[in-house]
Order: structure tokens, then C-alpha cells, then sequence
């Protein structure tokens, strides 16, 4: 955050240096406030003596030689001077700027005998033992974002090191011009290697579960329908309408339409029409057991002139952010 002054004064010490760390409530700037003192010791005598006027005719009250109502205004005589000596003693502290939380100092910006004003910058305060990321992701992921989510980042700055972190808030909205959700996430920086306004590549992981993948070039779209050809038993080609998920690595999920063991075309569809006939040149091949879905694994091929089975393949997804801003927890 920025520290800045309440009010406009000159400045009469400075007790900060450049990149300090300071603990909440340290002072960093005392102002002037010799008039604010005066007033205040003003105040305090004018306290003293309606209160002490105000002892006495209470006593006399008691025993009935004032009326109540001379009572009642030399209370409110009392109570008015005490209300400005916890003005003056207000307009005092507003002078000695503190440190509103335990961080870091920036640059100092001001020194002794300069005028501030409540937008003139003394210096810049963070706390960044620990680092929140925020950056954005899609609409469609939102269902399965869930706060405590593993989070992992890089910087340019730090080529080859990863900073591992946590989801700890979901925006409650979401963006109606990019259809998208701002996640903040939380980074550990123990060895203040993160900075504020830092840039970051964000990655979010999810759990592994089983998926059904098949190539990417296999699926053919048609307006907004989603079909594959599949090889029936007698080597004839159907249209399949499928539900398409996840896709990466060239490989798209298929939720609905295809099981395990189908076979597939995956080239030469825009040649084939439902009801035609492909040649085998290869004995279909045992579906694949499953196993870690990796940037070199894919499933099996098949072409028009040689089709082959579907396999499932464990497919971890993620969501990835590039260049999210650091921001310091305070």
C-alpha cells in the first residue's frame, strides 16, 4: 500500500529509512503541531475546571441548593469540553503517520522540512512473506475450481524455479465481456524472491480421473453438431454424434457417443459418407489398458484404409493463466 498523511503539514522527523522493516504501529513521519499541542493544553484547563464546577454543584444539588436544571447545563458545559479534548488529542495523532501493519518500506520519497499533502506518497508499505496471484479463468471451468486448489507459477525472473501455491478466493462473478472468473491465489515467499507487480505463468492442476481420448482430427464439426465415423463389424462407416470435453496435446475427450474398443476413421473423413465400406489392411488391434496421458502418449490411429480401436487414457486438465500480476498479501 501507499502511506500517505491526513493532513497537510510540514515535516518535522523522519524515522524510517529506504527498505526497512517495520512492525504495525512503528511511526515512520511526525508532523508539525506546536498550535495542535497549545490547543490541546487549552482544552485539558477548560476540561479541568468545568468538571470540577460541575463536583460541586452536584454536591449542592444533593442537597437541594441548586436546581436540576443548573445541574444539567454545567454537565453539558463539562461533557462539550471534554469532546474537544478528544478532538485536539485526534488532530495530534493525525500527525504521526504509523505503520498500519507489519512489511517491507519502498523508497522513501519525503525527507525533514518538506510539506505533504494527503496525496503527497511518504513511501510504499508490503507484507510479502506472502504473495496473492490473481488471473482469470474460463467460465466453462468454473464448476470445478474449488478453494485449496494447487497452484503452481514461473517468472522470467527466476528461469527453471517453481513457486507452489494455493486457491484461496473465486471471484463471485463473472466477467461478462471475457466470460471468464479472477482466481486469487496464494504464494508462500518466505525469501521475498516475489515482488509486487511481478509477472507470473499461472497453472492450475486438478485431479486425474479416466477419459475416453481420441485424435483431434477425428472428430468432424458441422455447424454446431459434433460427429465421427465409427467401423461396424462389416467394415461399414456410421455417423456417431458425439459430446466432445478436454482437449490437448492434439487429442480431444469424448464425454457421450464412443466406448472403449470402438474403431474410429480418423483421416479421410471428408471423403466418407455413412453407409460406406473401408478395407481393412490390419487386424484390429485389443483396446489399450489405461495409463498416464503424457505429452508423447495419444491413442491409436486409424485411417479410412485402416482403422484401429479407441482406447481411455488418464487425462489430467488444467487451467493456465499467463502473466498474472503478484500483488503483496497486505
Amino acid at each position: 500500500m501507499t502511506i500517505t498523511a491526513k493532513v497537510s503539514e510540514i515535516i518535522d522527523t523522519v524515522h524510517f529509512d529506504s527498505g526497512q522493516q517495520v512492525s504495525a504501529g512503528t511511526p515512520l513521519v511526525t508532523l508539525r503541531g506546536q498550535a495542535q499541542e497549545a490547543a490541546l493544553l487549552q482544552a485539558q484547563a477548560t476540561f479541568a475546571e468545568a468538571d470540577q464546577l460541575y463536583k460541586r454543584q452536584r454536591e449542592l444539588a444533593a442537597q437541594q441548593l441548586v436546581a436540576s436544571a443548573t445541574l444539567d447545563t454545567q454537565r453539558a458545559i463539562r461533557d462539550a469540553a471534554e469532546a474537544r479534548v478528544r478532538e485536539m488529542q485526534s488532530d495530534i495523532g493525525d500527525r504521526r503517520v504509523r505503520a498500519p501493519f507489519a512489511g517491507v518500506l519502498g523508497i522513501r520519497q519525503v525527507s525533514e522540512g518538506s510539506l505533504v499533502t494527503p496525496t503527497t506518497v511518504i513511501a510504499t508499505l508490503d507484507d510479502i512473506e506472502r504473495m496473492h496471484v490473481d488471473f482469470q479463468v474460463p467460465e466453462a471451468e468454473l464448476a470445478s475450481l474449488a478453494k485449496g486448489d494447487k497452484v503452481s507459477a514461473t517468472s522470467v525472473a527466476y528461469p527453471g524455479r517453481t513457486f507452489e501455491g494455493d486457491v484461496a478466493t473465486i471471484d463471485t462473478r463473472v466477467d461478462p465481456g471475457t466470460r471468464a472468473v479472477t482466481v486469487r491465489a496464494d504464494f508462500i515467499n518466505a525469501d521475498h524472491a516475489l515482488r509486487p507487480g511481478m509477472l507470473l505463468d499461472v497453472r492450475m492442476f486438478r485431479p486425474e480421473r479416466q477419459a475416453l481420448v481420441i485424435p483431434e482430427i477425428a472428430v468432424v464439426q458441422v455447424g454446431r453438431d459434433s460427429f465421427v465415423f465409427r467401423v461396424k463389424p462389416d467394415h461399414v462407416v456410421e455417423r456417431v454424434d458425439v459430446v466432445s470435453g478436454a482437449r490437448r496435446s492434439g487429442v480431444v475427450e469424448i464425454r457421450e457417443g464412443l466406448k472403449a474398443g470402438d474403431r474410429i476413421v480418423v483421416d479421410g473423413t471428408g471423403k466418407l459418407r455413412p453407409g460406406l465400406k473401408v478395407n481393412d489392411t490390419a487386424a484390429p488391434a485389443a483396446a489399450p489398458a489405461p495409463a498416464p496421458a503424457t505429452p508423447a502418449a495419444s491413442p491409436a490411429a486409424e485411417k479410412a484404409t485402416d482403422p484401429a480401436p479407441a482406447g481411455t487414457t488418464r487425462a489430467p486438465t488444467g487451467a493456465t493463466a499467463a502473466a498474472a500480476p503478484v500483488g503483496s498479501a497486505g
